[in-house]
């Protein structure tokens, strides 16, 4: 048994998310943890809502209500979402929560002391009409280094370089369309050349990585450079050193406190477990969590903050860049083993945009289909290494031709046959198997190395499909042997051997399927005569800030209960009863239902 953090993007909690966020932070790293738990791994799975920040300043003054209150708001919808998901978080937390930010005042001093922040002046973009910061994401112009005419403030989504707004060519801001004035200010800075060489040195020892995103990174260290780390704004993590901290219009910047998010609600989840000290078991670099493993989930937009800015941050607390220093008192923290990043889900052909309504927010696709749905789409069709397109025909016809023709059709024959004939699940014919039988069987053994290595591997959409073909053998299997054909009493003994390794079967394929369907593998673990959670899924609860702050709810659960990433033989002679479908069967005329709602 290893220690495991899954570490998932903060979303931000300035409106509700749509499925082509939760395509790159939230499905993928949830059918990890699940796996990775099967297979009897510690894992501590844990983010929370993102709140700080200008864009939630505007958005709140849009509204006419607090920046607090636009936060709370969505931080309630975006829980209750991924809890429609199934996402099996430890925790899901906030980024307002008192704990939070303590343990980001932590890591500034102590990267203030050891030299890796560092003060600054320099020259700020401010609204003309109404005197505020712009933040740099709200800034847009022409990247000065590859012409692509809409590059934000901070980094060029064509060729992928950092920029700062005043670099752009005929820069605007996006909020109100004017240009920006650039005023001089002081702030603090991330003195990124200084860890250059600490995290090339790590890039060069990451391995399996996929090629895109460690390319990208290592591309990004080639022109370093010092990278503020506040701004003049109202609404964040106060900056911790004398003569900053009662400052009313000086904030750390959202992108520094929201990567240590990680560490945060790591501690916040240790501190509500009984055990303070708990969360060193998965970050303490030079104790007892030295061994443990940390894979990042995001899209690929997230990359830089993920391969090159939390490692620096990590580095620079930790003492570890060109000017030396001494761990803070977190101790020296482990850098990530993997960031997992995912490509771009489309729709229909168009990038996914809440203003111009091509969207679908979790919520609403809730409301109309099933979860697993939308969970077994992302997975063997979502963006996991190439920019995926979602399409109404698409959904459709995975969900009809593949879950309920394919695997839901499989449960429900065989389910439907043995409780008929034999009121339970039979017993093996004592003549034995045949060749065919042992086939079958050895196939969905075989199995759980195949899909447990590909998932392990963040090899998705192969592993999906790897449980999927032990389901397309069962199919064929079942209609070769034809056990509806054996009628007379003599032929019962082998319909009965028949149903067995077919039921079997379907138990091993359940399990396989388990990570990423996890409220479908309940049923099937239920129409299989067992009781029990099979599948852990989230809960909801309100909690008290620990530190005397608002109360808010979370995401947590108990996944110590439920299958392990093993075989299960059935137990002969266990009731069964006539199942309901496992999965809904859509009509095709969802699809231009669905597209009249697109056009509006």
């Amino acid at each position: 048994m290893s220690h495991v953090l899954a570490a998932v993007a903060w979303p931000y909690a300035n409106g509700p998310r749509h499925i082509g966020h939760v395509s790159g932070f939230g499905v993928p790293s949830d059918v990890f943890a699940r796996y990775m738990r099967m297979a009897g791994h510690d894992v501590l799975m844990v983010s929370g809502t993102d709140e700080h920040g200008t864009p939630i300043q505007v958005q709140a003054d849009a509204d006419g209500v607090t920046p607090r209150e636009l936060a709370d708001r969505y931080n309630r919808v975006i829980v209750e979402d991924l809890h429609g998901l199934g996402l099996s978080y430890d925790l899901f937390t906030r980024t307002t929560t008192r704990n939070h930010y303590a343990v980001v005042q932590e890591l500034f001093e102590g990267m203030y002391r050891n030299g890796y922040i560092v003060p600054k002046t320099t020259m700020g973009a401010i609204s003309p009409s109404t005197g505020r910061t712009l933040p740099d994401r709200y800034i847009e112009g022409t990247c000065p280094i590859c012409g692509y005419d809409s590059a934000r403030g901070d980094q060029c989504d064509n060729c992928g370089n950092q920029l700062d707004p005043i670099d752009l060519i005929d820069p605007k801001s996006r909020i109100n369309g004017e240009t920006p004035k650039f005023v001089e200010t002081e702030h603090f800075f991330l003195d990124l050349p200084a860890l250059a060489d600490v995290l090339r040195q790590w890039l060069d020892t990451r391995e399996g990585w996929r090629p895109n995103v460690l390319r990208f990174s290592r591309n990004l260290l080639d022109d370093l450079q010092p990278r503020a780390i506040t701004r003049d704004l109202e609404w964040g993590v106060p900056i911790p050193l004398d003569g900053w901290r009662d400052r009313p219009d000086k904030r750390i910047y959202v992108w520094f406190d929201a990567v240590i998010g990680y560490l945060s609600a790591s501690i916040e989840w240790a501190r509500r477990s009984g055990d303070p000290e708990a969360w060193r078991r998965w970050w303490s670099a030079d104790g007892e969590g030295k061994d443990a493993r940390s894979y990042y989930f995001m899209g690929k937009d997230n990359i830089v903050f993920h391969s090159v800015i939390w490692p620096a941050l990590l580095s620079g607390y930790s003492g570890e860049g060109s000017r030396d220093g001494e761990p803070g008192e977190l101790g020296q923290l482990n850098l990530p083993t993997e960031v997992v990043s995912s490509e771009y889900l489309t729709m229909e052909g168009r990038k996914f945009s809440s203003s111009r309504k091509v969207v679908i927010y979790v919520r609403d696709f809730l409301e109309r289909y099933d979860a697993d749905a939308l969970r077994y789409f992302i997975a063997a069709a979502g963006p996991e290494s190439n920019d995926t397109d979602f399409t109404w025909a698409e959904f459709l016809r995975r969900n009809n031709d593949e879950l309920v023709a394919g695997w839901g059709n499989l449960v429900n024959r065989c389910v439907s046959m043995a409780a008929k004939n034999f009121g339970a699940i039979p017993s093996i014919d004592p003549a034995g198997l045949t060749e065919a039988d042992e086939a079958l069987l050895a196939t969905a053994r075989a199995g759980f190395d195949t899909v447990g290595d590909l998932i392990g591997r963040h090899r998705q959409k192969q592993a999906i499909g790897e449980a999927m073909k032990v389901v397309a053998e069962a199919n064929r299997y079942l209609s070769e042997q034809a056990p509806w054909k054996l009628k007379d009493e003599a032929d019962k003994p082998r319909m009965g051997t028949i149903l067995h390794v077919a039921l079997q079967v379907i138990s091993d394929a359940n399990t396989l399927l388990t990570p990423f369907l996890p409220h479908s593998a309940q049923q099937v673990h239920e129409l299989l005569g067992r009781t029990g959670v099979h599948a852990p899924m989230p809960v909801i609860e309100q909690v008290d800030d620990l530190d005397g702050g608002p109360s808010y709810p979370v995401l947590t659960g108990d996944y110590t209960v439920g299958a392990r990433w093993e075989s299960v033989p059935l137990e002969a002679g266990t009731p069964l009863a006539a199942p309901k479908p496992v999965f809904r069967k859509l009509d095709p005329s969802i699809v231009d239902e669905e597209l009249a709602r697109l056009a509006g």
